[in-house]
């Protein structure tokens, strides 16, 4: 992307242009503490979330992962995982402020088995590298190379710390790699990446980079309303295991049925961005709502994620957008955007 489009980025949006930058041309690393952390010990640990989460956990070897779902009977998003498979035990990634909630809703599932749940997010830091030189300076620091399948991990020390690293899955549209340290360490790695060359990353530019990516954010475009195929959802589930909470419901809208909406992008015409809520219009009446939005340097206009109607739902689309007392011409796009 030249840089010279990243420079677009008005001055009101502070740092964020720089930061985004280092991302896109070079490496970035975001503080993820706010992530809560879950782990699932025993023998019985991977049948036991096999049979509650939306992806194939059974058939995962120690050093895979993956991101999953947890739904409810009607196949509604409970909340959005990473799973990573560790030889002892498995991590659940959770998003901020929902490790506690997750714990509880997989401890009333345990009955006879042999599991043992622990909610560990003070015991853990998080740190998440992003950006084309990303692989190869972690690689530098560690002595490990980071593996190349999404969410697989590997032990390694970073600056005499034990952390483990975990490709990610492109977020940020860029290369990913997820650090997880002991909490005292977190401090000592991240310095370690500072002085190697990593620019510290902010919420802003986060997510301008997630809503570019076309990325859903729990908690934002997604939440216990939203209905799994209402989403992108190819990476957070199997279409071939067995009975969870949900599926049926899944398969039914898989196979002989449909959704009334689909989250898609929005490009618009301009670089007013309009809020969060605001209304999406065709044919005289409302179709749909935003649900994050931004200004993007690399498509040098605005953009957003929403819920369209199905109807009004196929890419090139022709829409409104009613933000306040504005009106934005915006045509429906397929996620992620193209750049």
């Amino acid at each position: 992307m030249p840089e010279a489009i990243a420079r677009e980025i008005p001055l009101d949006y502070g740092d964020a242009a720089a930061e985004y930058r280092a991302v896109r041309q070079r490496v970035g690393v975001i503080d993820r503490g706010d992530r809560g952390l879950v782990e699932a010990a025993g023998r019985d640990r991977a049948s036991f979330l096999h049979a509650l989460l939306s992806n194939e956990i059974k058939g995962l070897m120690p050093g895979q992962g993956c991101a999953a779902t947890l739904l409810d009977v009607h196949g509604k998003v409970q909340v959005m995982l990473l799973v990573w498979v560790l030889d002892d035990r498995i991590v659940l990634v959770t998003p901020p402020g929902m490790a506690p909630a997750v714990y509880e809703q997989l401890d009333k599932y345990l009955f006879a088995e042999k599991v043992v749940l622990e909610d560990v997010s003070g015991a853990h830091g998080l740190l998440l590298m992003a950006g084309p030189e990303a692989p190869a300076l972690v690689h530098r620091l560690a002595g490990v190379a980071p593996a190349d399948a999404a969410w697989a991990g590997v032990a390694a020390t970073l600056d005499g710390v034990d952390v483990r690293l975990v490709r990610g899955a492109g977020e940020t549209g860029a290369a990913e790699i997820w650090i997880m340290t002991p909490a005292d360490g977190a401090a000592r790695v991240w310095d370690a990446l500072r002085a190697a060359g990593a620019h510290p990353v902010g919420q802003h530019a986060v997510e301008i980079l997630r809503i570019e990516a076309g990325t859903p954010r729990f908690g934002r475009d997604v939440d216990a309303g939203v209905l799994l195929p209402e989403i992108p959802f190819d990476a957070l589930v199997s279409q071939t295991k067995g009975c969870y909470p949900g599926q049926e419901v899944v398969v039914r809208i898989r196979d002989r049925g449909h959704v009334n909406r689909h989250l898609r992008g929005l490009l618009l015409n301009g670089a007013d961005v309009p809020e969060a809520g605001a209304d999406v219009w065709a044919d005289g009446g409302a179709v749909g709502r935003i649900t994050s939005a931004t200004l993007s340097p690399a498509l040098g206009r605005a953009i957003a994620l929403g819920f369209v109607r199905r109807q009004h739902a196929a890419a090139g689309t022709r829409v409104e957008v009613r933000s306040g007392d504005r009106t934005l011409e915006a045509v429906v796009s397929d996620l992620p955007f193209s750049r």
